[in-house]
C-alpha cells in the first residue's frame, strides 16, 4: 500500500477502535499491515478502544417500507425492508463506516492500477455462509456477474456496465478489469444490491435460500411480515452483539410509532417528523437526526406528455416551494434540493449554482411558451415513501395553483408501491437513500440505459461527461464535469428534488449506539443490527 492508503487505514482503525467497531486482535493484525510496529500497535489500542459493548438480547426492529412482494434476489433489491435484511444476513466487498469512510467487509484490502481501470481485492480467509460453506473467490465473482449481461434483469446492471472481466489469482484474490478508468469503485461495491451469495456449480448463485456471510442468518420469515434471526457463529468481523434480531415490516407510521412508545420494538427506521418534538420529551426514546445524501424526487416521464416538453417540466420545478415544504413537512430536517441529483454530503458538490426558487409567474410564462395553459398532471404518492410524504404532495398542490397548475394527488397503496407504481406511472414521488459518490448516483438514476432512470431522461452531454468523468483522476477538473452535469439535470431534466431529507429514526434508550452513525441508510448505514448493543 502507499503511505496515503496506510495513513487511510490508520484513520479507519483509530475511529473503530473508538466506536468499539473492532477486535483487539483485528486492530493489532490491521495496523501492523499498514506499517506499525507491534508494540506501537498495542499502544495506540489502549490509548484508542472503547470497551466492548455487552452482548445479549432479542432486537426488535421496525422498518418502514416493506411489501410481499419482495424477494431474497439481490438484482430486486428495493424497499427498506429487502436492503436491511440484506445488510443484517449477507455481505459486501467493502462497507461505509461510521465515520463516512469505506471499510472492509469481505475483502481485507484492495488496490488499483495506476489508471484506476483494474482493482484487485484480497479477500478474508475467515468468512463463512450460514451454511457451513467457507466463502471463496468463485462466490464473489458468480455474485457480481449475477448483475452483468444482457440477460440480467438485476437494477444494479448500469453499475457494472464498464466491467470487461473479473477472474481470481487463488481462492482470496479476485481481479476486476474495467474498460476505462474508475476511481470509485470499490466504493461501487457497497451499492446494497451487490451482495455476496454462494456459486452454484455452473457459476450462477444460490439467491433463493437465503444463504448469507452475514452477522445474522434468517432462522424463518415472510416479507411483509417479519423475518427472525439469530447470531452467525462465524461472522468475520466485530460486532453482532445481539444473541436474536426480529425484523419487523411497520409500513404503517402510526403503529410504527406506537411500538416503539409501548415497547414492543427497541428501534425504528423512521418517524413521524410532526410528532419529533413530542418523543423528544420521553426520557425512553432517543432521536437520530442524521443529515445524508438520501433524497426525496419527484420523477417525470420524459418521453410522456406533457413532461416530454422541457418547458413544462421546468415550470413544475418552478411551481413547488421548497423552503414551505421543509418548514412545514421536514421541521427542518433536510437540505434545500436543486433538482440536480448531487448531494452537500457528496464530493465534489458544486456549491456556486444558484438555486432555483418558487416562481409561479416564471412558471405561468414557461407554460404559456409550451402552449400548456391550464396544466392538470396527476402525482402519485403513499405514506410508505417517507413520513408526511401525502401531505407533502398535498402541499406541493396548493403551491402549484399560484402558477395555474392543477394537481391531482393520487394515494397510492402502501404495499407494492416500489413494484407497482415507480417507473410506471409517469409523475410520483420517490425516496432515494444515500449513495456515497455523485457517480453511483448518477450511473444509476440519470444514465440514459439505466434501469433506475426513473424519469426517462436521456441527454447524450449528460451521458458523455458521466464516462468522462469516472475515469478523470484530477480533483479540479472532475468537479468541473460533475458541475456541467449538475446543471444538465437542473436546466433539462425530468427530476424535481425538494430537498435531501435528513434521515430521523430513534431507538429506546437501552439501545446502546456508536458515537458516529452512518449516513449511508437510516439505522446507522442499515447496520443497526451488527452494531448496535443492549445497555442492559
Amino acid at each position: 500500500m502507499t503511505k496515503s492508503k496506510d495513513a487511510e487505514m490508520l484513520e479507519r482503525l483509530e475511529s473503530a477502535a473508538r466506536t468499539g467497531g473492532i477486535s483487539k486482535r483485528d486492530f493489532l493484525r490491521y495496523s501492523v499491515l499498514a506499517g506499525l510496529t507491534a508494540s506501537t500497535a498495542t499502544g495506540l489500542w489502549s490509548t484508542k478502544a472503547k470497551a466492548q459493548p455487552k452482548q445479549g438480547g432479542t432486537f426488535r426492529w421496525g422498518i418502514h417500507d416493506g411489501n410481499t412482494s419482495d424477494s431474497h434476489d439481490p438484482g430486486t433489491y428495493l424497499t427498506r425492508v429487502m436492503i436491511f435484511l440484506a445488510h443484517t444476513h449477507r455481505s459486501y466487498l467493502t462497507m461505509i463506516m461510521g465515520d463516512g469512510s469505506l471499510g472492509p467487509d469481505l475483502a481485507d484490502s484492495w488496490e488499483a492500477s495506476a489508471d484506476a481501470s483494474e482493482w484487485t481485492f484480497k479477500l478474508t480467509e475467515n468468512a463463512t455462509f450460514h451454511s457451513g460453506k467457507k466463502l471463496t473467490a468463485d462466490d464473489v465473482i458468480a455474485s457480481l456477474n449475477h448483475h452483468r449481461g444482457d440477460k440480467t434483469t438485476s437494477a444494479a446492471k448500469a453499475l457494472l456496465t464498464d466491467v470487461t472481466d473479473i477472474t481470481k489469482d487463488g481462492d482470496y484474490t479476485v481481479i476486476v478489469k474495467l474498460s476505462g478508468g474508475n476511481a470509485d469503485f470499490p466504493w461501487l461495491m457497497t451499492d446494497y444490491h451487490l451482495a455476496i451469495c454462494p456459486a452454484n456449480d455452473d457459476g450462477t448463485i444460490d439467491w433463493q435460500s437465503g444463504d448469507g456471510t452475514g452477522p445474522y442468518k434468517i432462522d424463518n420469515g415472510e416479507f411483509g411480515v417479519q423475518f427472525s434471526l439469530s447470531r452467525h457463529d462465524g461472522w468475520h468481523r466485530e460486532g453482532a452483539y445481539f444473541d436474536k434480531v426480529d425484523l419487523i415490516t411497520l409500513n404503517d407510521p402510526n403503529a410504527r410509532q406506537t411500538a416503539l412508545v409501548t415497547g414492543d420494538v427497541d428501534a425504528v427506521s423512521l418517524i413521524e417528523l410532526k410528532t419529533m418534538g413530542l418523543l423528544q420529551r420521553n426520557p425512553n426514546i432517543k432521536i437520530h437526526n442524521i443529515p445524508s445524501a438520501g433524497a426525496i424526487t419527484m420523477p417525470m416521464f420524459c418521453d410522456t406528455a406533457p413532461f416530454d416538453n422541457p418547458d413544462v417540466r421546468n415550470a413544475l420545478k418552478l411551481s413547488i416551494n421548497r423552503d414551505d415544504i421543509i418548514e412545514k413537512i421536514t421541521f427542518g430536517a433536510a437540505t434545500k434540493g436543486n433538482d440536480f441529483h448531487h448531494s452537500p454530503a457528496q464530493p465534489y458538490w458544486p456549491d456556486d449554482i444558484p438555486q432555483r426558487d418558487y416562481d409561479p409567474d416564471q412558471a405561468k410564462s414557461l407554460l404559456k411558451k409550451a402552449g400548456a395553459e391550464g396544466l392538470t398532471v396527476s402525482l402519485s404518492t403513499a405514506d410508505s415513501v417517507y413520513a408526511g410524504a401525502v401531505d407533502m404532495a398535498v402541499l406541493f398542490a396548493e403551491h402549484a395553483k399560484a402558477a395555474g397548475i392543477n394537481i391531482n394527488v393520487v394515494r397510492e397503496p402502501n404495499d407494492g408501491y416500489y413494484s407497482d407504481v415507480w417507473l410506471k406511472k409517469p409523475f410520483c414521488l420517490v425516496s432515494w437513500g444515500a449513495r456515497p459518490t455523485p457517480d453511483v448516483m448518477y450511473t444509476l438514476a440519470y444514465k440514459d440505459d439505466a434501469a433506475w432512470n426513473e424519469s426517462h431522461w436521456k441527454n447524450p452531454r449528460f451521458n458523455e461527461l458521466l464516462l468522462q468523468a469516472k475515469a478523470e483522476l484530477d480533483d479540479t477538473r472532475r468537479a468541473e464535469m460533475y458541475r456541467e452535469m449538475a446543471m444538465l439535470a437542473r436546466d433539462d431534466g425530468g427530476t424535481i428534488i425538494p430537498f435531501f431529507n435528513n434521515f430521523v429514526y430513534a431507538n429506546s434508550t437501552k439501545v446502546g449506539t456508536p458515537e458516529k452513525l452512518a449516513a449511508s441508510w437510516e439505522n446507522d448505514g442499515a447496520r443497526a443490527a451488527s452494531r448496535w448493543w443492549f445497555e442492559s
